[in-house]
């Protein structure tokens, strides 16, 4: 299956740290790639350099057959269509003076100049329906909403302007677990129905267990291990993958620690080769 977007050679510097060093990703058409890694790894600097917030040092980014670092006005235009961002708060991305019609209209005010005032409300409304909210919330502002709703706005937001992929930094870490779970069954039914690629960023794998089909382990601005989920939460072959791995908890406390101790002994028949 040809990639719908690939990273390649991508590295970024601040001074003397290398944020990202090297890094190379595929996603083809309807996948979800999960990027995982602690704070500090380089999973939302590769993300600003994607979405050209940030102006990488080397690689290359190239969405649909065209480097989006090096394209034209009409690619350039076309890619920030298609490729639509969630940030990862969702208290601090939505303009707190704008209501939620103009929050979630403001990218077809971009890209669709000529649509009517009355067609951009239908598409809004039709929008936030699919989030799971309704037409009640185009005169209302952000403070008026809990942070899961706020996001199922941010996603709308993403959605409306009918993006192919949809880069998502933490975009459920700033809520409670419960809201957490929520949000990542909207994004899976969003992904089913609308045929939408994902690149999903955490740091919690148990997280992006549930919408990924592919996961890239991030260390240090380096992918140290990639692969399908189920090989990669089944049998991880490195170490730091390993470590992430342990720290999802498990309801049993005597599965737990047997997980634990077969972690151990890996790790120390490792060392001693």
């Amino acid at each position: 299956m040809s990639a719908l977007l690939d990273i390649a050679g991508l590295t970024k510097t601040f001074g003397a740290h290398k944020a990202v060093d090297d890094v190379s990703l595929t996603l083809a058409k309807g996948e979800s790639l999960g990027l995982v890694g602690e704070s500090g790894s380089g999973k939302s600097t590769i993300l600003r350099c994607l979405v050209g917030l940030e102006r990488p040092d080397a690689g290359t980014v190239t969405y649909a057959g065209f480097d989006a670092l090096r394209a034209d006005r009409s690619e350039l235009r076309r890619f920030r269509r298609e490729v639509q961002m969630v940030f990862q708060n969702p208290y601090a991305s939505l303009n707190p003076r704008m209501t939620v019609e103009e929050l979630v209209a403001e990218p077809l005010r971009v890209h669709e100049p000529k649509a009517s005032r009355a067609e951009r409300r239908d598409r809004v409304v039709e929008v936030l329906e699919r989030v799971g909210l309704t037409g009640s919330a185009l005169p209302r502002r952000p403070a008026q909403f809990s942070g899961g709703q706020r996001q199922r706005i941010a996603i709308a937001r993403a959605l409306v302007s009918g993006p192919e992929v949809l880069v998502c930094d933490e975009p459920v870490s700033a809520l409670d677990v419960s809201v957490q779970a929520q949000v990542v069954n909207l994004l899976r039914g969003m992904r089913r129905e609308l045929g939408l690629t994902i690149l999903f960023v955490a740091h919690d794998l148990a997280v992006v267990r549930q919408l990924c089909d592919r996961i890239a382990v991030l260390k240090d601005g380096r992918v140290v291990e990639e692969g399908d989920r189920d090989a990669v939460y089944g049998s991880p072959r490195h170490p730091y993958t390993r470590e992430l791995l342990a720290a999802v908890p498990i309801p049993d406390p005597a599965a737990d620690r047997e997980r634990r101790r077969k972690n151990a002994l890996r790790n120390n028949e490792e060392y001693a080769r």
